[in-house]
């Protein structure tokens, strides 16, 4: 659904960059700083544009500083501007400036952090509080109600890292055996954490778990405390899970981190915020951003689709630009006949794509059906040889674990197992003791072996066996929804239909 999105902005950009508005927005956007996260936003928010062809931006960074965002807002008041988009360095320091903008009627959207004043259009932005009260109760849930945890905070007076602490703070207060060793200050660079922590002069001696208030942060801590004696347990979490190899989502990815929270940029959500305020038509005052956990469990796939909307998005922009060039060396009596050229070959572009992405879709669909056959976790499958150059894997621990040269027992039995049920799937009325003979055991040998290597029982793989070569039938045959659940030896459809949309979400129906 992304990327269907994306292509249809990229083709609505080409076709409303022929007529220009009559009215032209200024939107001056004021960055507290330089940063990956925010660099994201900056992108996502020139990508709006090419919906709203009627809007020009300015950007500005303060660099951390606020004697020079206050001039930099003051340059853009002389230099005229329709609305302010401004992310305050510091809660009280700025706000004047800020103030001063509101006070002159033009609006002011404040985002990611706050101001110590009322005086603002609308705030659109993430909830710190809750996100460092989840890492909190994370974190405790880790170490089961006991431990020692190190904070390392963002730039001081700054709304995000004052809301995450106290979040923090209210989570771990129910935790009477959850000691906070210290709250340490950092700036929301990797090398402020690192300083921080050499500048610390109390015992960092068997830290449990580092909460940074940012992924950066909390990497930088890593390498300071991993040269400590008696660190190797030692845990890090941060917030941001920024895409890109380095930053959060790949680190939890990688076991550098063990979680993060996505720390969303919406650019699109605040650009539409701005132009809803323009044009006068209804928004809301307080705007927030949904976030999520990442975990070692979605880190990968989540990684993965970002990197595909990033790759989409950079389509658009190559898209966007040639046809902005394209559409300049028009000439005046052929523009008509062109534009139509162009739509034509824009929209049967874009229905190529289109169905492209469904096929890749359904392909993927069944590919992640196929892979998780069963939940049996992929170190228990036998294994392909090593490629000679691939590095041998590393464990938390440190310790070198050597590349598995050959199936294990267990996997063995369960690739055996597997053999079996798919020999026997059809059959309506196979048993577990039907089973359990045909692989020369008890019934109450295969229950407990079974459920000793995959925490379900040989009735429950059966099923999910049954239902994921239905889904294989449905999505690659022609076959209808009975005779694919008498195939896969269900004796009713609609029993069928009920236990297929319980494991899948959907109805067998979407995919016949």
């Amino acid at each position: 659904m992304c990327k269907t999105v994306l292509y249809l902005i990229a083709i609505i950009a080409i076709i409303t960059s022929c007529s220009k508005s009559e009215k032209t927005y200024k939107i001056a956007v004021s960055q507290c700083s330089e940063d990956i996260w925010r660099n994201k936003l900056n992108e996502e928010l020139k990508m709006g544009t090419y919906v709203h062809n009627n809007v020009e931006l300015s950007f500005a960074s303060a660099d951390g500083s606020d004697e020079k965002q206050i001039e930099q807002i003051h340059q853009f008041m002389k230099d005229g501007m329709d609305l302010l988009i401004v992310a305050p360095n510091q809660i009280a320091t700025v706000s004047p400036a800020i103030d001063e903008v509101f006070d002159k009627g033009i609006p002011v959207i404040v985002f990611d952090r706050k101001t110590n004043s009322e005086k603002f259009t609308a705030f659109i932005g993430a909830d710190n509080f809750e996100m460092g009260r989840l890492m909190g109760e994370y974190i405790a849930t880790k170490l089961k109600g006991k431990g020692r945890v190190l904070e390392i905070m963002g730039l001081k007076g700054s709304s995000p890292a004052i809301e995450r602490h106290n979040g923090f703070l209210n989570a771990i207060s129910s935790y009477p055996d959850i000691v906070l060793v210290a709250s340490l200050q950092g700036d929301w660079t990797e090398e402020s954490a690192m300083k921080a922590i050499k500048a610390y002069h109390g015992d960092l001696s068997n830290i449990d778990f580092v909460f940074g208030q940012n992924d950066r942060m909390a990497v930088g801590a890593s390498k300071v405390l991993s040269k400590l004696p008696a660190s190797h347990h030692t845990k890090y979490c941060g917030i941001d899970g920024l895409p890109g190899e380095g930053n959060g989502l790949a680190s939890v990815r990688d076991s550098i981190l063990e979680a993060s929270y996505i720390y969303p940029t919406h650019g699109d959500e605040v650009l539409q915020l701005a132009m809803d305020i323009l044009e006068g038509k209804p928004y809301k005052k307080d705007n927030r951003l949904m976030a999520s956990l990442v975990t070692k469990d979605n880190a990968r796939v989540l990684l993965l689709q970002s990197e595909e909307l990033t790759r989409q998005g950079h389509n658009i922009d190559f898209l966007h630009e040639q046809s902005d060039n394209y559409l300049q060396q028009l000439d005046t009596q052929r523009v008509i006949t062109w534009m139509a050229v162009g739509i034509i070959v824009l929209l049967l572009i874009a229905i190529v794509l289109l169905y492209r992405y469904h096929l890749n879709k359904v392909t993927m669909q069944r590919e992640r059906v196929i892979n998780t056959l069963w939940n049996i976790p992929v170190e228990e499958l036998p294994a392909e040889p090593a490629e000679p150059e691939q590095p041998a894997e590393v464990a938390e621990s440190g310790v070198v674990k050597p590349e598995p040269s050959e199936p294990t027992v267990d996997s063995r039995f369960l690739a055996r197992f597997k053999e079996v049920v798919e020999a026997r799937m059809s059959d309506s009325e196979v048993s577990v003791e039907d089973l359990a003979a045909d692989m020369n055991l008890s019934r109450v040998q295969l229950y407990r072996k079974v459920k000793a290597i995959t925490d379900s029982s040989p009735v429950e793989l059966l099923r999910t066996a049954r239902l994921k070569r239905a889904y294989q039938l449905l999505a690659t045959t022609d076959k209808n929804i009975s005779e694919v659940a008498y195939d896969v030896g269900f004796t009713a459809p609609s029993y069928f239909t009920k236990c297929f949309k319980d494991e899948f979400g959907i109805s067998p129906s979407d995919l016949s």
